[in-house]
This record gives C-alpha cells, sequence and structure tokens, in this order.
C-alpha cells in the first residue's frame, strides 16, 4: 500500500500553530468512511498530513507594527486597517528584495522542512498532494517553480536539494488544491505570466505510470480576494483543470468578503477534498493486495 502525503499550508493573516487540526481532523473522519465504503479498515497510515506553519516569520513583527502606528494619534478603520497590515503586510513582506531573499527564503524553507517531514513518515517516493489557502497558494506556486527550474536556480535550493528525497524535490506532486487563491494578482509583477507549474510534476508519471494527478482552483465569486486561473494565460490555461466555483460560509458570511475564511469550514470543500485524495489514493493503489481489510 502507498501512503499519500498531503501538504496544508495556510492563508494570510495572523494564525495559530494549530491551523489545520480541525479541517485534518474532518477529512480523516471522512476517509475512515470511505475506506469502510471500501470494504477495507482504515489504519490511518494511508494518508498522512503534514501543516506548514509559516505565520511564524510575520505574526509577531505584524503585532509590533500596528501597536507602533496607533503610539502618535488614532486612527479610523482600525479593524479594517488591522486587517490590511496582517493581511497585505504578509503578501507585502514576503517578497523577495532586489539584494537578497531574507523572508522569501525563511517561508520557503519552513515548507521545504515540512515536505523532509512527510517524506520521514510517508515516504520518500510518496505522491504528494498540497491544499493550499490564499496567499498559501502563491508561496507553494513559487516554491514548485524554484523546484522545478533546471537553470539558474538559486543556491539555497541547490543546497536543500542536493540529498533530498523525490518527495522533497518536488518530483512526486501530484495535485494541488488551491482555496480562495490571489495568485492571478501576481501576474500584474511579469509581463508574461506563462510559466506555471508543472501539476503533477514531469517526474510524478516516472514514478506512478497509472497515477492521476492535477491543479483545481476553487474560488467564492462573493471572494474579493480569489479569481479563476485557467484564463488569465494559455499556459495556465493547459494546466489548470478547472476553475471550480462554490459558495462558501453560511447566512452571514456566505454573500460577501468574509467567504475568504470559510473555505476549510465548508462541508463542500470538505467532500471536494476527500473525492481528490481518494481518487488519487485509488490511482496509485490500483489492485494493491496489502491495504487493510475490513474486520
Amino acid at each position: 500500500m502507498q501512503p499519500i502525503a498531503i501538504a496544508v499550508i495556510h492563508g494570510a493573516g495572523i494564525q495559530k500553530e494549530d491551523f489545520a487540526e480541525i479541517l485534518i481532523e474532518n477529512l480523516q473522519k471522512k476517509l475512515e468512511k470511505w475506506m469502510k465504503d471500501q470494504g477495507r479498515r482504515y489504519t490511518g497510515h494511508e494518508f498522512i498530513f503534514q501543516p506548514i506553519y509559516w505565520g511564524e516569520v510575520f505574526n509577531q513583527r505584524e503585532k509590533d507594527l500596528w501597536v507602533a502606528v496607533q503610539k502618535s494619534s488614532r486612527l479610523d478603520f482600525s479593524i479594517l486597517r488591522k486587517f490590511v497590515i496582517e493581511f497585505l503586510g504578509d503578501a507585502i513582506a514576503y517578497q523577495p528584495t532586489s539584494d537578497q531573499f531574507q523572508n522569501y527564503e525563511q517561508v520557503h524553507e519552513i515548507y521545504f522542512k515540512a515536505l523532509t517531514k512527510l517524506s520521514e513518515k510517508a515516504g520518500a517516493n510518496a505522491p504528494l498532494i498540497v491544499i493550499g489557502h490564499s496567499l498559501g497558494t502563491v508561496i507553494t506556486s513559487n516554491l514548485f517553480y524554484d523546484l522545478q527550474k533546471t537553470s539558474d536556480r538559486m543556491t539555497y535550493i541547490e543546497e536543500w536539494t542536493e540529498n533530498a528525497t523525490p518527495l522533497e524535490k518536488g518530483e512526486t506532486l501530484a495535485r494541488f488544491i488551491s482555496l480562495g487563491s490571489p495568485l492571478a494578482l501576481w501576474s500584474l509583477r511579469y509581463t508574461d505570466f506563462d510559466r506555471p507549474i508543472q501539476v503533477p510534476s514531469r517526474s510524478f508519471c516516472e514514478h506512478y505510470p497509472d497515477g492521476r494527478g492535477g491543479w483545481w482552483n476553487i474560488y467564492d465569486r462573493d471572494d474579493i480576494l480569489a479569481y479563476p486561473l485557467k484564463t488569465i494565460s494559455d499556459a495556465y490555461g493547459m494546466v489548470i483543470q478547472e476553475d471550480r466555483e462554490v459558495n462558501t460560509g453560511n447566512l452571514l458570511t456566505s454573500w460577501n468578503p468574509a467567504s475568504h475564511f470559510q473555505y476549510v469550514k465548508d462541508k463542500q470543500i470538505l467532500n471536494l477534498l476527500t473525492e481528490q485524495l481518494t481518487e488519487l489514493f485509488k490511482s496509485v493503489n490500483n489492485n494493491d493486495t496489502n491495504i487493510a481489510p475490513k474486520e
């Protein structure tokens, strides 16, 4: 039985280290039910989850900035201003500077170390699926772009991958589920935004000839920070399997920009993620007799 490695990365704003606990717990329940429906016993080793908590790089500095800017005078729209610092602050601070990578490298190092943990727990060649939200989708795109480059690679990428496993190097990247992604806005930084990451990676089919991968982009039309991706360039149109519109949240949040923070809590998103995980599992474990039978 080949386990599936699942990386879960959060988005912008002040986040807690346990940000993924509820999502993972809910997915585990659905996966257990799916295995039971297949006549198999869920052991917990079939799907290996690893949260990627990069908020520690910016959280305290954003809190300190919020305190500092209020010292000179009272500011109007304090709630909105605090949101701007926490959300836009992450996006601005993450960008590489002209002479060195600073925060960009720090965030990517946290991501790479999480991939190392996944490799240790799920196996060096385990198929990888990334579930990303908000700015986490941009970070994922950037890191795997850097990993997939064949020339002019950054020095630290060369160092990290020198003795790395296929999973750590991104070779087994199978699926990417981007939730509430603002990646389309990053296209404004380039004259030609035509080099998306390859999902599945070019090496994935070498490891898993029958494996089925792809990139699914999920957005809510009321979420002003999330956008479709297939239409931003021909290259993205070829890579993205689907821009899927959903309606997330409840009566208070589903019809306004607050929907941006509801993806991982939404039942239809849980169903969609379960479908993605189980499809990948079936495709790489076709006719595997080592899957535990139901007792």
